[in-house]
């Protein structure tokens, strides 16, 4: 699948979270947050559909209820890795580095942070037995 703009990945956002949504019903929760044309998203949601993010669920009369084809998680590990590749060359240690050394972390975001690593070490063992 090609990957997705800024934009539409605000867009996904709203089916992810939603579920099924017309083009008026998505135009209305982005309106609601910045200044945007009707046909401006309905532009974004006709390249959802040809890029296969969205497929179209029903219609009534003459609108079209679409649904999201692609599933959040693989497109978050998607735009990560290409986010790795490009900020730290493909090296997510820098990441992880640059992420603990942020003073912005709280002591719960690092107990979160524990719980995680300590989660993924059992997950490892147990598969390599």
């Amino acid at each position: 699948m090609q990957e997705l703009s800024t934009f539409e990945l605000e867009v996904m956002h709203f089916f992810w979270e939603e579920g099924d949504l017309t083009g008026p019903d998505v135009y209305q929760r982005i309106a609601d947050q910045r200044d945007v044309a009707y046909t401006t998203v309905k532009t974004i949601i006709d390249r959802l559909e040809g890029k296969g993010a969205l497929k179209r669920h029903r219609s009534y009369g003459r609108t079209i209820v679409y649904r999201a084809a692609i599933q959040r998680g693989s497109t978050k590990m998607r735009h990560l890795r290409r986010f790795i590749d490009s900020v730290f060359r493909g090296d997510s240690r820098e990441l992880f580095t640059t992420l603990l050394h942020d003073d912005q972390l709280s002591l719960d975001d690092l107990g979160y942070l524990e719980s995680l690593l300590v989660q993924k070490r059992h997950d490892k063992d147990e598969k390599e037995r």
